[in-house]
């Protein structure tokens, strides 16, 4: 079925880094809306804002101190409507993040939670009582550690599946699931456009809570017990009839370790729950010993494996959500294409053209448009992330696991503030960001990548960005058509068709530094196609195509070509 949100691309906003209005150091709420005609410029449907609420920031944010008021550090609820006014005003929809799966330690519940254990609150949180003075279970946090807390006060522990500040809610707790579809309505009924739903799969816990496989660990593998739990669909299905279903709006779920199966009943269009989710799988496919911490060398055809799973598994039955880049993953164009200077325009392009010719809703992180890259701070104390510093105490400093280069290699590859650099504005001061030092360090290379200097330059990678866009918006074939790959043990060259109501589009794309000379299968010979978008010199379809080092581009065939 045809829809407003399939046709979509969607821009993710991380607030602390995008603009700073008021000189703090910090990106705000105003910040954001003095960009919302570059925003709009750019040809972007939705901004999906990763978490403004009220928050300690122990994670950055997706820790809620309260869901219906604004940090102080992004501006007022005021600054919060004019900014929906005037993103509406311009036909740009505004996504809200939705963290429901645990709160902050210092929201009213958890406090009121906390104090006794007869407290109306006590049981929107999981609390239990421990084994032999140990924790309940051997559950380990997914930011190091323990998944567990003790309390002193009450004597027994409570759970968080992420940093000690983010106890997990109690979704078996009626009350919970009601108090979070109020909040819910409120902002629907303030005006905005839909949810992107902060790890929704893990809100149904094993309720036996047993111990998990320690895989040589410390600690015990506890998202076998969250993720996908046995009443996660009762919920979500129960969230849409009571609030979703009454707007007509956009969400999207995001589920790790979701398989396609579960993917198919978060997403299916007769399953009334969420739009669509992410998946994870692809993120992890570069992950070595020690997850991202030790880096694997790309695989191309581990990525195209997981393309062709996903594009087939959704096809017809779900919808796919299509990302590079976020705020939890590092950038993309030094990940899997590269970041040298002979390279990175071309390259960003490539991956741009890669991932926007396949099926489902495209996601562009701030600066992906401008093919801004990883960044190697000097020292671990440049860094901020809490997963990073976690992770470096238990690997290196307490185990010794790691050595600190070999960690610091997989800081420099994956990690989540790779992402979090301000966003690079122009070659003034601090990125034109702020006019102080800001938050966390700026890139260095601002100076030579920048949104000023690619608005200036047709061939940037920003309006090689504003072209992919467009197609989507005029051509079906582009959001909704059938997928199939090719060459699938071709270790440099990732091709694909796509083919919609009459049309059909080829897609090349070389992942390597070296000309690649791709001789089509039978399957593909076929006369009529013409050159449609790429990166270099929009070459004719023939039998035998060299494509140069992170070479895209898109054919499509002549007689169906859309004016």
């Amino acid at each position: 079925m045809e829809t407003w949100w399939k046709e979509s691309v969607i821009y993710q906003i991380y607030p602390r880094s995008f603009n700073d209005s008021n000189d703090d150091g910090i990106g705000d709420l105003n910040g954001i809306r003095e960009r919302l005609d570059y925003l709009a410029d750019l040809g972007v449907d939705v901004l999906w804002l990763s978490p403004v609420y009220q928050s300690p920031n122990a994670d950055n944010g997706y820790d809620i101190s309260d869901y219906q008021a604004i940090m102080d550090e992004f501006g007022t609820m005021e600054d919060f409507d004019l900014l929906l006014k005037e993103a509406h005003e311009k036909g740009l929809k505004i996504v809200m993040d939705l963290v429901v799966n645990h709160t902050s330690d210092e929201h009213e519940w958890f406090v009121e939670s906390r104090k006794s254990k007869d407290n109306p609150y006590r049981d929107y949180y999981i609390w239990k009582d421990g084994k032999a003075d140990q924790a309940p279970n051997n559950w380990g946090s997914a930011f190091s550690g323990p998944a567990w807390k003790y309390d002193e006060q009450t004597g027994q522990w409570y759970l968080h599946i992420f940093a000690e500040k983010q106890p997990d809610l109690n979704w078996e707790n009626e009350r919970v699931r009601q108090s979070v579809y109020k909040m819910m309505t409120w902002w629907l009924d303030k005006g905005i456009d839909g949810f992107r739903m902060d790890v929704i799969n893990l809100i149904s816990k094993d309720q036996a809570f047993p111990d998990g496989e320690t895989h040589g660990g410390a600690y015990g593998n506890s998202m076998e017990f969250c993720c996908n739990g046995p009443r996660v669909h009762a919920y979500l299905k129960e969230m849409n009839k009571e609030v979703l279903s009454k707007y007509d709006i956009v969400t999207v779920g995001e589920a790790p370790g979701a398989t396609i199966e579960e993917a198919q009943r978060y997403a299916g269009s007769e399953e009334n729950e969420l739009n669509m989710v992410f998946q994870f799988e692809m993120m992890d496919i570069d992950h070595g010993k020690y997850g991202k911490w030790s880096p694997m060398p790309f695989d191309l055809k581990k990525m195209k494996a997981n393309f062709k799973k996903w594009q087939e598994g959704l096809d017809g039955r779900g919808w796919n959500s299509l990302y590079w880049d976020n705020h939890d993953q590092p950038r993309i164009v030094s990940r899997w294409g590269s970041d040298k200077k002979a390279w990175r325009k071309k390259s960003a392009k490539m991956l741009a053209l890669c991932l926007h010719m396949h099926q489902g809703t495209p996601y562009i992180y701030q600066g992906e448009e401008l093919g801004m890259t990883n960044v190697r701070f000097p020292s671990i104390d440049a860094y901020h992330d809490i997963e990073i510093l976690n992770a470096y105490r238990e690997l290196v400093k307490e185990t010794g696991a790691m050595r600190e280069e070999e960690f610091m290699e997989g800081v420099y590859k994956l990690s989540r503030d790779n992402a979090r650099t301000p966003m690079q504005w122009s070659d003034e001061a601090y990125a034109g960001f702020s006019s102080v030092e800001p938050w966390i360090g700026v890139n260095p290379n601002y100076t030579e990548i920048n949104a000023k200097q690619e608005i200036a330059d047709p061939d940037s990678v920003f309006h090689f960005y504003q072209r992919l866009i467009a197609l989507r918006h005029t051509n079906k074939v582009v959001p909704y058509g059938t997928y199939r790959q090719y060459m699938e043990e071709d270790d440099n060259v990732y091709v694909f068709t796509r083919e919609y109501e009459g049309q059909k589009l080829l897609v090349a794309c070389n992942f390597s530094e070296q000309p690649q000379t791709v001789e089509w299968p039978d399957a593909l010979l076929e006369e009529g196609y013409t050159p449609w978008i790429g990166n270099d010199s929009l070459k004719p379809f023939e039998k035998a195509v060299t494509l140069t080092p992170y070479e895209g581009i898109v054919w499509i065939k002549e007689e169906t070509k859309k004016a």
